[in-house]
């Protein structure tokens, strides 16, 4: 643990506080983390309601093609699942933006990981599906990465 200079009262303090505890400056470095982490949490929330679109129009057409096959495929409902999975997540995430706390930062990672799990094994008549599922994943990794990295 290091000790930084506060700029506007000079009072040393540990480089880990989020404030100076005498004038209560903030610790710039720790804020400017924080920034890029809910910056983050923002974009994955608005490419998540986007891709909900995108995944909701595929998997309407891959459940068509497999009614039309008779070939009793769900890679079109499994689809559909993870788009609305991504919508809530998405939602939530877009929502909670600015929170600091752990569970809204967690949430949307149990709706990314939820929709992801819906995925495994059901990519056969929709190619992309393990695509997005492997998308969702990795959106829920980088919220639970946010939710160690930002301090209250």
């Amino acid at each position: 643990m290091a000790m930084i200079k506060c700029e506007d009262c000079g009072n040393e303090y540990s480089d880990k506080a989020a404030h100076c505890p005498k004038c209560g400056c903030p610790n710039k470095e720790i804020s400017k983390t924080m920034a890029v982490w809910k910056t983050g949490r923002t974009v994955i929330g608005m490419l998540s309601l986007i891709l909900f679109v995108l995944i909701s129009f595929q998997s309407c057409a891959a459940g068509l093609g497999n009614a039309i096959d008779n070939n009793n495929s769900l890679s079109g409902t499994a689809g559909f699942c993870l788009a609305i999975c991504m919508m809530i997540a998405g939602i939530i995430a877009i929502c909670t933006r600015k929170s600091v706390n752990k569970i809204p930062t967690v949430l949307p990672a149990l709706f990314y990981w939820f929709g992801s799990l819906l995925t495994i094994g059901s990519g056969d008549t929709y190619g992309d599906l393990p695509i997005w599922g492997t998308l969702s994943f990795i959106f829920g990794l980088v919220f639970v990465v946010a939710c160690y990295k930002q301090k209250k």
